[in-house]
């Protein structure tokens, strides 16, 4: 019996699944960078950053018999990697210790030196920000961000419930990050 010879014209499964790993490696290669930079700069934690990196790949990996129909592999990957920070976003909008964590990061990392006119830029966009909230919700985020008060002792001061507070905080912390990546247009 003649051994049946491959046809260049039809490679192989292994062929086509070394292939698809080398174009993966590329893809990686190439975009990792610039994708860890937009996940730090909207979460302002590293491991964090990496964690959704890493989420995106793996999500391109799922995907990667579809990559061929991919038309605009930048956007998607992008796309993919605001997706991801938004998820992390809502879920941490739910969970307080989360929100601490976050809001103590992000206040570490704006104590870094960064440029003045970075500053300055960034301070004044978080001042328009909280000028664009509805007065009562303006005034319990300062409440709780400025002045450092618990939900409990926002709502004694304002004679309105713990709930209430809760609510506005959270609705404010998504209108201000909202205002904030609109502002810097990092989409």
């Amino acid at each position: 019996m003649a051994e049946k010879q491959a046809n260049p014209l039809f490679p192989s499964q292994v062929a086509l699944d070394e292939a698809m790993e080398l174009l993966f490696s590329d893809i990686f290669r190439s975009h990792e960078n610039a994708l860890y930079t937009l996940a730090f700069r909207l979460t302002k934690d590293d491991a964090l950053a990496k964690d959704i990196i890493q989420e995106v790949f793996i999500k391109l990996w799922d995907l990667r018999h579809t990559i061929s129909e991919i038309e605009n592999i930048d956007a998607f990957l992008f796309k993919l990697t605001r997706n991801k920070v938004m998820d992390f976003l809502r879920k941490t909008a739910a969970d307080e210790r989360l929100k601490m964590a976050i809001w103590e990061g992000m206040s570490q990392t704006l104590d870094q030196p960064a440029s003045g006119l970075e500053q300055k830029e960034y301070h004044i966009v978080i001042a328009k920000a909280i000028a664009a909230l509805p007065p009562k919700r303006r005034e319990i985020y300062r409440l709780k961000m400025d002045e450092g008060l618990n939900y409990q002792q926002i709502a004694d001061e304002l004679n309105i419930s713990r709930h209430t507070v809760k609510h506005q905080v959270s609705f404010a912390l998504q209108s201000v990050r909202a205002f904030i990546l609109s502002s810097f247009k990092l989409f």
